[in-house]
């Protein structure tokens, strides 16, 4: 029997492969409508993206092979969502990262601020926490975290290192001192008695090295801890600020564009920046409290480091200076990186802010959106192919005066195919390709009908309510497929319920990225946990409170701000017809 079983674990992806579609058949055989094909497909892609039987990508290529065959759309027209504007906009994002990352841009930016500031215990942690944040606004919450973790476990394991010795001098100095309270004994005392006072002391000394041995590794396995979860909670949240910064934010500026295409651009770089980097702000802090409070305590004078700066702080502090020296002068093409970089984020901010007509519709847009920030994306990112990676020389000889070739530009393919994850692509336009099905089949039109009586439902209650459960199915599935997943569903129940679609559909794009529990949610959670100072109970009982603090923190921000920058409190006209085929 256990052998059987033990067979069973080793092939269950085939045998997930090939009885999960034939468990479900009678669902379309029985009920032989349009929207039950769809549904059917969808079940079955939901399945394989929870269990992962096969890889993401290859699942999110079913459409290509079952809408065609099931009569629900014809092949080109499942083919063209997979390549979209959103993915534009999300592939010169990533050209960009890679750039960034390429010319290690990202840690030159992450030492100076960590400089800046210090290396006390709280401070360091928020330094980490809003250090790893802000680069993964910019590039893959992967790369910032495996970026950041090995520096903070450096400059511990220095502070801990030095506190060691500092004890080691204390007890030294206690030691001699004991010694010469033992040479003031009278001259009549038996040498016994001196023996035995010289062993009490040295009995005493030891013990108390002992404690303080114990104590000072427990602190420090309490700090790597919090350490460990705060460079990867801040991963996770950094890229909730940005467009570009996480999968789920592009996938809902296409979900918006593709199921409501007269929504006027609402989901754009300024728009999004404008709701969600005050809410990363708030969710960072709240962050930082917690697990402030559950590793290092709120004594402020040790965390904050009240008081004059020790041996050990000063230590810690010359290694991330001495990382930094490493690094040497900014080069040539560190500095055209970072000036396409600015120019990038200028342009997005100013081509349609909103308060004012933006560039893009003063120059080009002035009868239709020709240019969207998928446009600005490639553009720039096109410059790093035209831009050499060093000055040219006009003499024509190298420094050791061989004949000058002309440099490489700042990017060539061949880095970006290594580092380009083209299976995100292809999720994307999956997920595209599954609410264009849905629109077309009916299926969305019998979703919305079927979930109209939550219209008795106070839509507050609603959005926390779908904000939890997505937040939860977040932890056992990829954030991309949860989003592609829910997505849908939720634009339906909002046309049908007469609330604006932005009201669910936001605030769970950003659950999707809320996966603080288990080590297996997020790459950046992965890599916390190998370092092994971390147990799964440890990110469990941080990661199940933060979930619930950042749905109440994305609530807050939906009903305060996000109602103002989007009139959220009305049902736009353009979300009374979506598309049709």
């Amino acid at each position: 029997m256990a052998g059987c079983l033990t067979w069973l674990w080793r092939f269950r992806n085939y045998l997930l492969i090939v009885l999960t579609p034939l468990l479900i058949l009678p669902l379309p055989l029985i009920v032989r409508t349009s929207e039950a094909n769809c549904g059917y497909v969808i079940i079955l892609m939901a399945l394989y993206w929870c269990t992962e039987c096969l890889p993401l990508a290859v699942t999110a290529l079913l459409p290509v092979i079952l809408f065609p065959m099931m009569g629900i759309m014809e092949s080109g027209e499942v083919c063209i969502q997979y390549l979209k504007d959103s993915n534009m906009l999300f592939i010169g994002g990533l050209l960009v990262a890679i750039a960034v990352e390429h010319w290690n841009l990202h840690k030159r930016i992450a030492l100076r601020v960590l400089l800046l500031v210090g290396v006390k215990p709280a401070l360091l942690m928020m330094g980490f926490m809003g250090t790893t944040a802000f680069l993964s606004m910019w590039i893959s919450n992967t790369a910032s975290t495996a970026m950041m973790l090995p520096i903070a476990h450096a400059v511990l394991q220095q502070l801990s290192d030095t506190e060691a010795k500092a004890e080691e001098r204390d007890l030294s100095l206690v030691a001699v001192k004991a010694g010469q309270e033992n040479q003031t004994f009278e001259m009549d005392d038996s040498q016994n008695s001196v023996d035995k006072g010289l062993k009490y002391k040295e009995s005493d000394i030891n013990v108390e090295a002992e404690q303080r041995r114990t104590k000072r590794e427990q602190k420090y396995v309490n700090l790597s801890k919090g350490m460990s979860l705060s460079v990867c909670y801040a991963a996770s949240i950094g890229g909730t600020a940005t467009l570009t910064g996480t999968t789920p934010n592009v996938i809902l500026k296409g979900q918006i564009d593709e199921l409501f295409p007269g929504n006027g651009d609402i989901i754009n770089f300024a728009s999004w920046f404008g709701f969600s980097f005050p809410n990363m702000i708030l969710m960072l802090a709240c962050s930082w409290l917690w697990l402030q409070f559950i590793y290092l305590g709120f004594n402020l004078k040790k965390s904050f480091g009240c008081g004059k700066n020790k041996d050990g702080d000063i230590e810690a502090y010359q290694v991330m200076r001495d990382e930094y020296k490493k690094l040497g002068s900014m080069s040539f093409a560190e500095g055209c990186v970072l000036v396409i970089f600015m120019l990038l984020v200028l342009l997005w901010f100013t081509r349609e802010p909103g308060f004012m007509p933006g560039w893009a519709t003063v120059l080009f847009n002035k009868d239709k959106p020709y240019v969207t920030d998928g446009t600005v994306a490639i553009l720039m990112s096109t410059l790093f192919f035209c831009i050499p990676s060093k000055l040219p020389r006009c003499n024509g000889t190298s420094e050791d005066g061989k004949p000058f070739k002309a440099p490489p530009t700042l990017l060539h393919w061949k880095i970006v195919h290594e580092k380009m994850p083209w299976n995100i692509i292809l999720l994307l336009g999956g997920g595209f390709a599954l609410a264009r099905g849905s629109e077309t089949s009916g299926l969305s039109l019998w979703l919305g009908e079927s979930l109209t009586p939550l219209q008795n439902i106070p839509a507050f209650a609603i959005s926390i309510l779908l904000c939890l459960l997505v937040a939860m199915f977040t932890e056992c599935s990829s954030n991309t497929a949860t989003t592609t997943l829910f997505l849908p569903i939720l634009a339906s129940m909002a046309t049908a319920i007469k609330i604006h679609p932005l009201y669910v559909m936001l605030p769970c794009t950003i659950c999707a990225s809320l996966a603080f529990m288990l080590p297996v949610a997020t790459p950046p959670n992965a890599i916390a946990f190998s370092y092994g100072n971390l147990k799964v109970m440890d990110m469990a009982k941080a990661g199940f409170i933060l979930n619930f603090i950042g749905v109440i923190t994305i609530n807050i921000a939906l009903n305060t701000w996000g109602a103002a920058m989007f009139q959220l409190n009305t049902f736009p006209d353009w979300a009374n017809v979506t598309t049709t085929p």
